[in-house]
């Protein structure tokens, strides 16, 4: 497999374009997104296609979703009994007619020319994944002063590490992208989605591309806005969920897709050495067993005691490359506060710093997790598998 997609689409040929969907549990969310995709401006000539892969919702969806699906022959449910995102792209995949593919995801809102600007880029790049930027977006009103702050941490470059998905002005090649759209031919020679990974199976997908030779590329012309988690606590459960799975990713290719993925799990391990070696060298010096004497030449051929000083000294080391190293980090994450609220607006500088530290501690927690089931098990934690949006966390 080598050198991206060569089959553009001609606007005259047409075609079917296929929506591909996951969801679980979206009773509050199902009928407006169905409403929202059906009222997509589709290319003359082209048919549009909607399958809905259900992951054995228990909450109404499922209901509220065949009786769409009944009013627009359009939209399709299908069975996911596999539950998570990846099983049930892929059994969209295998169902989809066209020769397009669109994945959408329920949690967010699209511009009616979504799938027409989608197929633009296509035509224009012949790339093997074509999408537009991550866009983040939280709820007006002082009540959603939480989940803006979390989306403007979101869409900070500071925060994630310049990832270009999160830049909505940039135009071209990237290792990853929201979403995606693809040309049928895409699956056929690079495979779908790994059904091993609860999380990252689209970054996971688009390194294979890479790897094999093909472009993904982002357009500034493909709008959409996502709505994140609207409480700190289900963001932190979010990206440690995030970082987990990438551990596993890496073993699979022998490599990170990026670099950036890396940094917030040496930095969370990092710390945890630090505090173990203060904490473990304080204990030291405090115990009965240790001399309380200071060092003293013995004898002629004696042995010198040293007493506690090593330890004293080992610890205020370690103390004070572990207090360094949380000024640091404080000091950098009220900077990027600061620089945040300045852009996006003052009333979200007291949310911001617990925002911030949720993302990047969250990630690399279950980063570490990630590598101890790696090393160690070989397999994943099922635990690590559950939703982590809504009061439920189903």
């Amino acid at each position: 497999m080598s050198g991206p997609s060569t089959v553009a689409p001609s606007r005259l040929e047409g075609g079917t374009v296929s929506v591909i969907v996951p969801c679980r549990n979206e009773r509050d969310h199902i009928e407006a997104f169905c409403a929202s995709v059906a009222a997509q401006q589709v290319p003359e000539g082209w048919t549009l296609e909607v399958l809905i892969a259900d992951g054995q919702s228990d909450d109404g969806t499922r209901e509220r979703l065949a009786a769409f699906c009944q009013r627009d022959p359009r939209f399709v449910m299908i069975d996911n009994p596999g539950r998570i995102v990846s099983c049930g792209l892929n059994r969209c995949i295998d169902r989809a007619q066209g020769r397009f593919i669109v994945r959408l995801d329920v949690h967010t809102v699209y511009a009616g020319d979504y799938i027409a600007r989608c197929l633009d880029t296509w035509h224009a790049t012949g790339a093997d994944n074509v999408g537009g930027p991550w866009r983040a977006e939280g709820a007006a009103g002082p009540e959603g002063r939480v989940q803006r702050a979390i989306a403007a941490a979101f869409q900070s470059r500071w925060v994630a590490g310049g990832a270009r998905s999160r830049d909505l002005g940039y135009e071209g090649p990237v290792d990853t992208v929201y979403l995606g759209a693809w040309p049928r031919d895409t699956f056929e020679r690079f495979g779908g989605f790994d059904e091993a990974l609860v999380r990252n199976q689209d970054d996971e997908h688009n390194l294979r591309i890479h790897k094999g030779g093909g472009r993904v590329w982002q357009s500034s012309t493909i709008r959409s806005t996502y709505h994140p988690r609207a409480h700190v606590s289900d963001v932190f459960r979010q990206y440690r969920q995030y970082g987990y799975w990438k551990p596993f990713v890496m073993r699979k290719h022998g490599q990170a897709a990026s670099l950036r993925h890396l940094v917030p799990g040496l930095f969370v391990g990092v710390w945890l050495v630090l505090a173990f070696l203060m904490m473990a060298s304080m204990l030291w010096v405090a115990s009965p067993w240790v001399p309380s004497t200071p060092p003293v030449m013995g004898a002629a051929g004696g042995k010198v005691c040293h007493g506690p000083w090593l330890g004293w000294i080992f610890a205020g080391l370690s103390a004070g490359l572990f207090v360094g190293l949380n000024l640091l980090y404080v000091a950098a994450v009220l900077v990027m506060s600061g620089l945040i609220a300045t852009q996006q607006g003052r009333e979200l500088w007291p949310y911001l710093p617990r925002v911030i530290a949720a993302y990047h501690l969250g990630y690399g927690l279950g980063s570490l997790r990630g590598w101890w089931d790696v090393i160690l098990k070989g397999r994943p934690d099922p635990a690590f598998g559950k939703l982590t949006r809504g009061p439920s966390r189903r």
